[in-house]
């Protein structure tokens, strides 16, 4: 009994583990980011499809697909390492997909925890 509680421990704590945010990863309430991207030295970048970009997008926010195979080839090609990224997409999920590869590029990550759903919510209550 002591032996498989001693393994479901260790299985628990590698699990946390790998779902930890990189350090170089902030995930922020859709009140802080939009605080965050109010600032000149913070890129706005919207990871979803170019439909939904179109659809509807926070203004001033850069369209890079994260479901392109080139999307890490394009992120590199127009963002700089001096400015934070700030990502977001539809409910989080695809924008932190895209902040552990910029993450890992050497970028400063600001993720919108609940993406567009969260962003369009919080504005509708002003």
């Amino acid at each position: 009994m002591k032996k498989i509680l001693t393994i479901l421990i260790g299985l628990l704590g590698f699990t946390s583990c790998a779902h930890a945010q990189p350090d170089s990863v902030k995930t922020v309430s859709a009140e802080e980011f939009a605080q965050i991207i109010k600032a000149d030295s913070v890129v706005l970048v919207d990871v979803r499809t170019a439909g939904e970009y179109n659809a509807g997008h926070i203004e001033g926010a850069r369209n890079i697909d994260v479901l392109k195979d080139d999307f890490e080839k394009a992120a590199l090609s127009v963002l700089s390492r001096d400015k934070a990224i700030a990502v977001y997409c539809r409910s989080g999920k695809r924008s932190m997909k895209a902040a552990k590869i910029l993450a890992e590029d050497g970028y400063k990550i600001v993720n919108l925890r609940g993406g567009w759903l969260e962003w369009t919510e919080f504005n509708n209550k002003k």
